[in-house]
């Protein structure tokens, strides 16, 4: 597959890394500002909720790295989401200056980077750290890409998974991932602000601008990207700021126009009908996200049925897809007999301190001659 697979790379890189992160950054704001809103309307304290919220999320996502996954966003998420209260009294003005000033702040960091000779760089006390745990555990440059296949025992997953967490930490900071998520965030504070998620029609000229404009700016800069990623490699470190610079004008504009696409699509009855599937996975995205991992680790690692490193973006794509589907008829089924998923049921519990019902209720059951009787009389 390594023909289809070359092309299949670039695709990924230009159409779909980073873009959807971006969109869960965006609903994590919107998300932010329903809680916030909804509970100040009804007298409540919004904050003392939402940090609970996060903090539950905190120890989900901190368990799920050192246990399970080391690319784990959900404590990464809850950290940064932590800073987010502060703009809640922002203007709006406020917000989106701030969000387009952390959206090319990475372009200045990694200039600082290049001028220092990478000696300013945040990310390198926390490269020493994990360098160290790697050489401990015996992971180098020639077998890091099949360690975790030739190493199959869930003690080896565990070592893999704590090196793993601090390597994820060091690539945020080193690729500036910090500001870009916050700045999503804030956009997602601004739209939920203004309710447009529940005035949809309103906002349909902006969807088809943002749409048009994300599409012609995000396209070329994809494709750009993927060259730099892929092709550029042998390129000075210099040219690192391009790379940098076809990332920031590539993620979020496309991403901006997959959320704008979706919204028109839903405000198109026909379309409406087709993508209204992809609700009920929705609805469960955390229970979702974890059993991805689960899945994931089954797959593709050597503890499971160790594929991973063999394979190539024709077929672990085509994995991705399939696990998807499978999601997707899994949660519909779900929502037909209960109310919420199962890790968002415990999350809601925990959050608001009181019991939930997981299982719908049963209609009340009505004798055939009563039915009838209430029939005549109407």
């Amino acid at each position: 597959t390594a023909g289809i697979d070359w092309w299949l790379s670039r695709v990924n890189i230009a159409l779909v890394d980073g873009k959807f992160y971006s969109l869960f950054s965006l609903l994590f704001g919107i998300g932010f500002s329903i809680i916030f809103l909804r509970n100040k309307e009804a007298g409540k304290n919004g904050l003392k909720i939402f940090y609970r919220r996060l903090f539950i999320l905190l120890i989900i996502g901190l368990c799920h790295s050192l246990l399970l996954w080391d690319g784990d966003i959900l404590f990464f998420y809850a950290v940064v989401g932590m800073l987010l209260p502060l703009f809640r009294n922002s203007s709006d003005q406020t917000l989106l200056i701030t969000a387009v000033v952390l959206l090319v702040s990475p372009i200045l960091f990694d200039l600082l980077k290049v001028v220092s000779d990478g000696k300013w760089n945040i990310s390198n006390p926390v490269l020493t750290t994990v360098l160290a745990h790697d050489k401990m555990i015996g992971v180098t440059e020639s077998n890091i890409n099949n360690w975790l296949i030739i190493h199959d025992r869930y003690s080896d997953l565990l070592n893999w998974c704590r090196s793993g967490t601090l390597w994820g930490w060091q690539i945020r900071l080193d690729s500036n991932r910090i500001p870009k998520v916050l700045a999503m965030f804030l956009v997602g504070l601004y739209a939920g602000r203004h309710r447009i998620f529940a005035q949809l029609p309103d906002y349909k000229r902006l969807f088809k601008k943002m749409q048009l404009w994300g599409f012609v700016i995000g396209l070329p800069a994809g494709i750009a990207h993927a060259w730099f990623e892929l092709d550029g490699k042998r390129l000075p470190a210099a040219a690192g700021l391009w790379d940098t610079a076809s990332y920031a004008l590539n993620v979020v504009p496309l991403a901006m126009a997959y959320a704008a696409t979706l919204a028109l699509w839903y405000l198109n009855p026909g379309m409406k009908r087709k993508i209204l599937f992809m609700r009920p996975v929705g609805r469960m995205a955390l229970t979702n996200y974890i059993m991805q991992s689960f899945l994931g680790v089954a797959i593709f690692w050597g503890i499971g049925a160790g594929i991973g490193g063999k394979i190539g973006p024709t077929v672990f794509l085509s994995i991705a897809l399939a696990v998807w589907l499978l999601q997707v008829l899994y949660s519909a089924w779900w929502f037909k007999h209960f109310n919420y998923g199962p890790l968002e049921w415990i999350w809601r519990m925990l959050t608001y301190g009181k019991r939930l019902p997981l299982r719908k209720l049963a209609p009340p059951f009505i004798p055939e001659n009563t039915i009838e009787e209430m029939k005549k009389l109407k």
